[in-house]
């Protein structure tokens, strides 16, 4: 079977960013996703998916070329949704409404369609009709002031929080729940997908610390924002870096032994937090005086919880990745794999 979505039929309303990788993972996972571009600039028939053919955000999918401003291509749209399970579409709230395709439309058209809209803000709010990015998403919802070292400013983790993980990641598990929903007999719906909600969802544990009294207000000083010395990454003697993560007492007591720090009284009492600034700098010295492969060597598939930080032309070529195909190959494209796996309706490889 070609993936646990096979039978389902998703249109996509071309976007950037997080729309398309809902998209992706649908059809990664089985679903017929058909995007539905907008007319190319100079007339171009295509649309714009021909021109991003090595873009994996668009990968297994079908295209049609709609110009959403025309009735008569609105029309079309509204007859390729009645087909359909469900629509993705990325405008800001209110865009689709004056294009005469808002859910109440769409929704007398097909009763059980599922409507998955991804939206920065959402759909309602003080912010809902302004302009932004990721970085402005993740920062009203508290992650973005949470990520950086000590001392240092806010750093934004590329733009994983927002987009991707607090936005069409769940998008896509809010859909699939619709899509389930409807299966069990409830009308089709539509799935309100904020950034700013989503990341907010993502800090839930962090939250939850923060309450027990165990995670601090400022960045850099906690268990997992690089504060605690045996959850961070260090430089070694070529340059490179590899990453520690022995938080439980026997994990660290491996690191200490490891590193030959087993009878060191600094090390003891793990969550000290006055010794853990000493304890940094100790590390580091150590790390420095091996290459990152010596490391490898001593520490790689232990108990210590390590990894050497790899970099772009590595990951591909890294015998725990090809052993479990995590980089694929897609006309001449390396990019990741379809995840995660399934016992009983694996997914069909990603095509352009």
């Amino acid at each position: 079977m070609p993936g646990p979505l096979h039978g389902i039929r998703i249109v996509e309303l071309a976007g950037i960013g997080p729309g398309p990788f809902c998209g992706m993972m649908l059809a990664d996972h089985g679903a017929e996703v058909i995007r539905v571009d907008r007319p190319a600039p100079g007339g171009d028939p295509r649309g714009p998916t021909a021109r991003h053919s090595r873009d994996p955000l668009l990968r297994s999918r079908t295209a049609e070329t709609l110009d959403l401003k025309s009735p008569d291509d609105t029309l079309k749209l509204r007859e390729l949704l009645k087909t359909a399970d469900g629509m993705i579409e990325g405008f800001r709230p209110g865009v689709i409404e004056r294009l005469g395709i808002g859910p109440d439309v769409l929704l007398a058209d097909n009763p059980k369609l599922v409507i998955g809209r991804m939206t920065g803000w959402g759909q309602d709010g003080p912010y809902a009709a302004a302009a932004g990015h990721d970085i402005n998403y993740i920062a009203l919802s508290g992650v973005l002031g949470a990520l950086g070292r000590e001392g240092e400013k806010p750093t934004p983790p590329i733009n994983l929080v927002g987009d991707f993980g607090g936005g069409a990641m769940m998008l896509a598990f809010g859909m699939v729940s619709a899509l389930l929903a409807v299966k069990n007999g409830a009308p089709g719906q539509v799935v309100d997908c904020a950034m700013t909600d989503g990341s907010a969802l993502l800090m839930a544990m962090m939250w939850g610390f923060r309450a027990q009294g165990i995670w601090g207000d400022a960045r850099g000083t906690n268990l997992l924002d690089s504060g605690a010395p045996f959850y961070d990454t260090y430089e070694t003697a070529d340059e490179k870096h590899v990453a520690i993560g022995s938080i439980e007492p026997q994990f660290y007591a491996l690191l200490r032994q490891a590193l030959g720090i087993a009878q060191d009284a600094l090390f003891d009492n793990q969550y000290d937090r006055t010794r853990w600034p000493a304890q940094k700098a100790r590390l580091a010295e150590i790390f420095r005086t091996k290459t990152r492969d010596q490391w490898c060597a001593e520490m790689e598939a232990t108990d210590i919880c390590f990894a050497p930080v790899l970099g772009w032309d590595e990951v591909a070529d890294h015998p725990h990745n090809k052993a479990r195909g995590t980089f694929i190959e897609v006309d001449g494209v390396t990019q990741p794999a379809p995840a995660p796996r399934y016992s009983a309706t694996p997914c069909d490889p990603p095509r352009q």
